[in-house]
């Protein structure tokens, strides 16, 4: 019989895949060996692979120049970095080794962007796109970067009070982008998104407040979905819609020339993922090019924001099963060292799905069981897969440690759960862990973060804390090869 838990998955999914597969009982993720991590570091264990930030950023890039020179398109294609996603240095610089643009959410973005001026990681032709409701703070921090020489800073306008703020404190000539506040699913709460400009009221926002202003440069229409970009009816029909507005703006105003359509790929969160990114490219790519053709008009500039496709399936978690109870005849619960509400966030908040599977034991036979973390949150657990709407894991024993990894939760887990911050329970953030290759292709591992400590805690919560006794330094780096 195929009672071993290698056996079930290759029942299952088409096994090994390239970015997992076996060394004898344990798994491989991009060929590094997750077992000899946990030997070194211990779990929980929160890492990052930035190679993955790199690949998926190049994939992006070819994709696009493939669907560009197939259907003949003469516009420019620009891969801008969704910030929020991941505002780590680590990641950014990651990102920023491949030729890319930012676009930021919010106030402290700019300081951001600053620093990585300072350092000569960006220049003033990186294009920073300023998104998001723009307050006091978030004004003067865009306006110092474009009076301090930043043209290519570029405000996406949100509402009609935002404009006349820039102007005020804009003491040069400036680009600005108008974003479409788009329709949504009838399956939405409401009909509208709360961000951008109406369909019907964009050109009239640009007849009364930008055409005859001198100061101010109209470039780009901003276009994006909370569904992100999916082969649907609803979305085809939504950047239609979009191109109309373009078509009529570029009509009356000819510097605009470039088209944002956002962010919002998925990425891998099964082993039965499949998506075909470079059809939906070139049918995107191809329904622009026709309707600029049709009206007559230059094609735009293409920018994209991805976010958690960039940095996603860069990250994973990794837990230890403590324990096992047996609450009644059918239910099984292995209990984990740490928190899913805490570490997961997206997992209990979004019933988001991530790809779960075990680093050990392979070959030992399975049973169906649940997943409990340690907070006394009746939400604190994961209880299903997208294929089959259970859990499936070697079957629990006291004398073989099980270790289980959830991969590609690289974006905004960490800043959704207050990184560095009170945890509920006071469960400790796990250690964070930089993986990654040396020039030679070696494989090399560096501490970011240790675990957080009581001394973390009780400062945050007021209490008088002994530093010498229990202080816990940050700045802890360690470095690995194997």
């Amino acid at each position: 019989m195929n009672t071993r838990y290698i056996d079930l998955i290759n029942q299952t999914f088409d096994f090994p895949q390239e970015e997992f597969n076996l060394q004898g009982d344990n798994l491989l993720f991009h060929q590094v060996d997750l077992v000899k991590i946990i030997k070194q570091y211990g779990t929980p264990l929160k890492f990052t692979y930035p190679p993955q930030i790199s690949n998926n950023i190049q994939r992006a890039k070819q994709w696009f120049a493939n669907a560009m020179q197939n259907v003949g398109y003469k516009g420019n294609y620009h891969y801008c970095y969704c910030t929020k996603s991941s505002h780590f240095k680590f990641v950014i610089d990651e990102v920023l080794e491949n030729n890319v643009h930012i676009e930021t959410s919010s106030t402290f973005d700019i300081n951001i962007v600053e620093y990585l001026k300072k350092e000569g990681k960006i220049t003033d032709c990186t294009f920073v796109l300023c998104n998001g409701f723009k307050r006091e703070q978030y004004v003067t921090n865009i306006a110092r970067l474009i009076n301090n020489g930043h043209h290519n800073c570029i405000p996406i306008i949100d509402n009609y009070e935002e404009l006349p703020l820039l102007i005020n404190e804009i003491n040069t000539k400036f680009k600005v982008g108008i974003r479409i506040a788009s329709e949504e699913e009838p399956k939405f709460e409401f009909y509208t998104s709360r961000l951008g400009i109406g369909y019907k009221n964009i050109v009239r926002f640009y007849n009364e407040l930008i055409k005859d202003n001198s100061q101010v440069e109209l470039k780009m229409l901003h276009f994006f979905i909370n569904t992100g970009i999916r082969d649907t009816a609803y979305y085809w029909n939504e950047l239609l819609k979009c191109l109309k507005v373009y078509i009529n703006l570029k009509k009356i105003c000819p510097t605009l020339d470039s088209l944002n359509i956002g962010g919002g790929f998925p990425i891998k969160n099964s082993l039965a993922f499949d998506f075909d990114y470079q059809y939906l490219i070139e049918e995107i790519v191809n329904q622009i090019q026709t309707a600029c053709s049709e009206a007559n008009i230059d094609v735009p500039d293409i920018f994209t924001e991805f976010g958690s496709f960039t940095v996603g399936e860069s990250g994973g978690m990794i837990y230890e099963v403590l324990y096992q109870k047996q609450q009644n005849d059918r239910e099984k619960w292995n209990m984990i060292n740490s928190s899913f509400i805490t570490t997961l966030t997206d997992s209990w908040a979004i019933n988001k799905r991530f790809v779960m599977l075990p680093i050990n034991r392979w070959n030992d036979s399975y049973e169906r069981v649940l997943l409990g973390g340690l907070t006394c949150d009746s939400d604190d657990y994961y209880n299903s897969e997208q294929h089959i709407n259970a859990i499936y894991l070697p079957k629990y024993n006291e004398g073989k440690p099980l270790y289980i990894g959830f991969f590609n939760t690289g974006a905004y887990q960490e800043t959704l759960g207050g990184y560095g911050g009170l945890q509920h329970c006071l469960i400790p953030a796990p250690k964070h862990i930089i993986i990654d290759k040396d020039e030679n292709g070696n494989i090399t591992t560096q501490l970011f973060r240790p675990q957080q400590t009581n001394t973390d805690f009780l400062k945050i919560l007021g209490y008088e804390v002994d530093n010498e006794k229990s202080a816990t330094n940050y700045n802890t780096v360690k470095t690995s090869h194997y």
